[in-house]
């Protein structure tokens, strides 16, 4: 799946640039179909490349990245995301972090090797988020 994405996509994977993959537990008891695809790469300047290249993709073209991009045959028009692995800290962190955007106080929000970034407009400084406590602060100095 993971190199017929690559081939769709247009980087040059091969079997041998994967160091892992594994599914991850599902929060649901019925189903485990739907739960994320961990794929451990060799480079992380692979793993950049395949994020950035999945990125351009959905923005040059009207149809998404979808399961048929990974060579499945039923189920073809299920959406498919990529994104970056989290820490459940991370996770957490980025998730109240978005929310800032979506209350209109930042405008850019994002995550780079593990590290999540905000950006309030298009001049201002780039603000690494380390903790829960700075967020809070951040939203009430907006």
């Amino acid at each position: 799946m993971v190199l017929c994405l690559s081939e769709t996509i247009n980087v040059k994977l091969e079997s041998r640039d994967i160091k892992d993959i594994f599914r991850l537990p599902s929060r649901k008891q019925e189903t485990n179909s739907n739960s994320p695809i961990v794929v451990e790469l060799g480079s992380t300047i692979l793993k950049s490349e395949l994020l950035k290249q999945a990125k351009s993709f959905n923005i040059k073209n009207k149809i998404k990245i979808q399961a048929k991009h990974l060579g499945h045959t039923t189920k073809e028009d299920t959406p498919v995301f990529l994104a970056e692995h989290l820490t459940p800290q991370g996770a957490r962190l980025f998730f109240l972090a978005r929310d800032l955007v979506k209350t209109g106080k930042y405008k850019y929000c994002w995550t780079s090797y593990g590290k999540i970034l905000v950006r309030k407009d298009d001049t201002s400084k780039v603000i690494h988020i380390t903790n829960e406590s700075q967020i809070h602060n951040l939203v009430q100095s907006a």
